[in-house]
């Protein structure tokens, strides 16, 4: 992932919390592929949010495993339905992976619903970050002076 710039966090963290209040889910976290989480919101205080961010990663890279096998590029969305929590995972920009737990206080329509606008807005952040990162490379020889150049092959 490219370099999250305090911008790009404060946007990422505003998307994740608007999602968690208008899909009526529990909690939302927002992680990259290795399992580190970036953004979270909601009832994350009795939650190991470091386990199920890293348990979620590996459950996302199984899937891509099971994708291959049936020659698909990858599932962008899984569903599971827990007796008193629900787990909706969606990867986004196939950079991120955004996770919403819910309860019967919600539907699995509405958590879509909302998981689709949210995952566009977080794609928008990350494009942007992507950009400024570009733009922010330096080329290589911009470093190098002449005088550089002339003590490298200069041997005395």
């Amino acid at each position: 992932m490219e370099v999250l710039y305090e911008e790009e966090y404060r946007a990422i963290q505003e998307v994740v919390e608007r999602l968690c209040r208008d899909a009526n889910s529990k909690a939302v976290l927002l992680i990259d592929k290795n399992g580190q989480e970036i953004a979270s919101s909601g009832e994350i205080e009795n939650i190991d949010t470091t386990s199920l961010s890293s348990l979620t990663a590996g459950n996302v890279a199984a899937t891509g495993g099971i994708a291959r096998l049936l020659a698909e590029k990858e599932f962008t969305g899984q569903f599971h339905e827990g007796e008193h929590t629900n787990v909706h995972i969606s990867i986004v920009a196939q950079r991120v992976i955004l996770l919403v737990l819910f309860d019967q206080r919600t539907s699995l329509g509405l958590v879509r619903l909302r998981v689709k606008k949210a995952s566009k807005d977080i794609q928008d952040v990350l494009d942007s970050m992507a950009n400024k990162s570009e733009q922010a490379k330096p080329s290589i020889f911009e470093e190098i002076t002449d005088e550089d150049i002339d003590n490298l092959f200069n041997d005395d």
